[in-house]
C-alpha cells in the first residue's frame, strides 16, 4: 500500500483541533476527515468517527495495525508542516507588502 496525496484542508492556529486531512491510497481509495488534534503529548491523529447514540464516539475509517497507523500518521504531519510553513511564508509576504 502507497499513500499517493496527503491534502491538508483546514488549519487552525486557535483550539485544539490543529487541522482536517484527505489521505488518498494507491490513486485509487480516499478517507477525508482525519484530525490533527493538539494534545498533552504533542499533536496526534484522529481518524474519521460517527458519534453513536449513547454519546460515544466510534472509528469509521482506521489502519488496523501500528505499522500502517505510523505510516498515515507520519505522511499526514509532514504534509500539516509543509502547509503550515507555507501559511506562515505567505502571511510575512502579505505583511511586507
Amino acid at each position: 500500500m502507497k499513500i499517493s496525496d496527503v491534502r491538508v484542508r483546514k488549519i487552525n492556529s486557535e483550539g485544539k483541533m490543529k487541522a482536517i486531512v484527505s489521505v488518498t491510497f494507491d490513486d485509487c481509495f480516499v478517507v477525508h476527515d482525519i484530525k490533527i488534534i493538539e494534545g498533552q503529548e504533542g499533536l496526534f491523529i484522529a481518524m474519521p468517527s460517527r458519534k453513536m447514540p449513547d454519546g460515544e464516539f466510534k472509528d469509521i475509517a482506521y489502519p488496523i495495525n501500528s505499522e500502517t497507523r505510523n505510516l498515515v500518521a507520519e505522511a499526514v504531519f509532514k504534509a500539516y508542516e509543509e502547509k503550515r510553513l507555507e501559511e506562515g511564508d505567505n502571511a510575512e509576504e502579505a505583511a511586507l507588502l
